[in-house]
């Protein structure tokens, strides 16, 4: 380990001791889930906005979480940081044998599909039985259902053609149109997600990513409905005070480059 690692690792270490932070002290693995995910949202939020400086200083957040939760079981005499690193270099030249070993691999579906045989012969991976264990339950559904997808179509589970997907669409929008005509709550709530499930298999197949994508659209909503709050405060006005022509014209406004 290099110097700076080796001084966070000791400044972690000195957070947790008796002469270091409250707070600190008072966490539990369990307490620290929600400041990991918060921290890795934070670094895919430096990603699309391209800010290496920004970039930079939010792996380092990521990096120090890493560290906390090492530091707590190795108080607990579970594991150390030590431990993680070499479980991580033995896992990843395992399964890189077209690297370090003499396998031959091409592409990256040669890779990606050489990598699950190896999975395959891994401690806890034999007890497994389907295809479709191993994605976290806790990942945000969008993320989940694009997994589980692939998952799917790694076994052959899966369309040839675009042609063959849009209809899918077309149906399940029937299906739900037709809960709305009866008014069925259940049902309605079912159709729903099947149509963002159909969406996010329809993104899969041409290779976009969901969750990036509704992220993206979701910032341009917010920057367009800015404008409309700017202009409104220019004008004097509330969003309350306007009409929706007002701020269906200010929206139109808002999209010109």
């Amino acid at each position: 380990m290099t110097d700076n690692f080796i001084q966070l690792v000791e400044l972690m270490a000195k957070l947790r001791g008796p002469d270091g932070c409250p707070w600190d002290r008072e966490q539990t693995s369990l307490s620290l889930k929600p400041f990991l995910l918060e921290e890795c949202y934070e670094v895919v939020e430096a990603l699309d906005e391209s800010s290496p400086e920004k970039i930079k200083e939010e792996l380092g957040d990521v990096l120090f979480q890493v560290i906390f939760h090492a530091r707590i079981a190795e108080e607990k005499g579970e594991f150390t940081i030590r431990d993680v690193i070499a479980g991580a270099v033995e896992k990843m030249t395992r399964r890189h044998p077209h690297v370090f070993g003499d396998v031959k691999l091409e592409t990256g579906r040669e890779v990606l599909a050489n990598w699950e045989e190896i999975k395959k012969k891994e401690k806890g991976y034999e007890q497994r039985t389907s295809i479709l264990e191993g994605v976290p339950r806790d990942l945000p559904s969008l993320i989940r259902a694009h997994r589980l997808q692939e998952r799917a179509a790694r076994g052959g589970f899966d369309w040839a053609r675009i042609e063959e997907v849009l209809p899918k669409l077309d149906e399940e929008m029937a299906e739900f149109k037709e809960s709305l005509k009866l008014e069925n709550a259940a049902g309605i709530e079912e159709e729903l997600g099947d149509i963002f499930f159909v969406l996010v298999n329809i993104s899969r197949f041409l290779g976009v990513n969901p969750e990036d994508a509704l992220r993206k659209t979701i910032s341009k909503f917010i920057r367009r409905f800015r404008h409309i709050e700017e202009r409104a405060a220019a004008a004097g006005k509330s969003l309350n005070d306007m009409t929706i022509e007002e701020m269906d014209r200010l929206w139109e406004e808002s999209k010109k480059p």
